[in-house]
């Protein structure tokens, strides 16, 4: 398959620039072998059977987004990809010229010093806490296709979801952003069951594939999936739940976590680079809620491996006509999860 077999056309105002009013008033997108239905989601509860175990992202959001000077003066704009101790980090680095080793960058207070290049990333040592400068001097970092300028109060809370309790991500798992506690207290009383993993995500979730499909590596990111979950899936699948991933970066832990040798899961702590395109099987997830994803993407191949390459194709077409609205603010769709679907297109 080619990078081309993954675009799909899209309407630049169906974009999302600003989040729904309310969490739950996003639409939903409901795709099974059956064809395609609309409801909100709001109703995510019809789509779910007393027994199933959702499976959330508990990732926070980090304010990973810094401005300052090169002790040149020159303006810099730092990007934090990953933090990887107390005091540094992984970034991108924005400035006219390039920073060479040693240089440093001045951010309110505080002072970033280039300590090595590593790839296309710079690797700085922070004068505080890494997540300190982040919480003070930070900026919300919103995906390069909303354009309305910089984040504002709203995008503190809203580019977060209600179960985000451990910081390092630098996007967000935007699955999540559309359950409120509300929503979270119904489902339980349902009997919807409820499991959390953690998958840090990247700002290479955003950087398109080049080249060939076949050569393409994965962004790394941190990842997360402990015992407790691992004996709550068990636990659902011995009795005929079903696991359902909120989120493709739910996905990629769950399988992460999946030992062919062993045919089980195992408790995993440490990087992914997993990617997932037609021909993948999935030996975890049983259904995904996702939101709508970047044609040619990685995620958007994610989601065609898991139901079914024409079946997502066919309803994308229709949520462009629907007037859906698209990416991290955007609506959300339900999808089961494809058994017969080939990879021929």
């Amino acid at each position: 398959m080619n990078i081309e077999d993954f675009h799909y056309d899209l309407p630049q105002h169906l974009i999302a620039q600003f989040p729904a009013d309310e969490r739950t008033a996003s639409r939903l997108l409901c795709v099974s072998p059956d064809g395609v239905s609309h409801d909100g989601f709001a109703n995510i509860g019809a789509q779910l059977e007393a027994g199933d175990l959702l499976v959330l992202n508990n990732t926070r959001v980090i304010k990973a987004r810094l401005l300052g000077r090169k002790d040149s003066g020159g303006h810099a704009e730092v990007l934090v990809e990953r933090v990887v101790s107390e005091h540094q980090a992984l970034c991108q680095v924005r400035v006219s010229k390039p920073l060479k080793v040693g240089r440093s960058i001045q951010v309110g207070e505080y002072v970033l010093q280039l300590k090595e290049r590593q790839g296309q990333f710079f690797l700085l040592d922070f004068s505080a806490a890494v997540l300190q400068v982040l919480e003070t001097c930070g900026h919300v970092p919103l995906p390069p296709y909303i354009q309305r300028g910089d984040d504002d109060s709203l995008d503190t809370e809203r580019y977060q979801t209600i179960f985000g309790t451990q910081p390092g991500a630098v996007a967000a798992p935007t699955a999540g952003l559309h359950f409120s506690h509300a929503l979270i207290d119904e489902l339980e009383l349902r009997g919807i069951l409820l499991a959390k993993v953690t998958l840090h995500v990247g700002a290479g979730t955003f950087q398109p594939v080049r080249g060939d499909l076949a050569n393409h590596v994965m962004h790394k990111e941190w990842f997360e999936v402990s015992e407790q979950a691992i004996r709550s899936i068990q636990s659902v699948k011995a009795r005929g739940g079903r696991v359902i991933a909120v989120g493709t970066t739910v996905a990629r832990a769950l399988e992460s976590a999946f030992d062919d040798t062993q045919q089980a899961l195992q408790p995993c702590l440490g990087d992914t680079q997993l990617f997932i395109t037609p021909g993948f099987k999935f030996n975890v997830v049983d259904a995904l809620i996702t939101n709508f994803h970047l044609p040619g993407s990685t995620l958007m191949m994610l989601v065609c491996a898991f139901a079914g390459y024409h079946r997502v194709m066919a309803a994308y077409r229709v949520a462009v006509e629907h007037e859906y609205r698209f990416f991290s603010y955007g609506d959300a769709m339900f999808l089961h999860k494809d058994h017969l679907e080939t990879v021929d297109v």
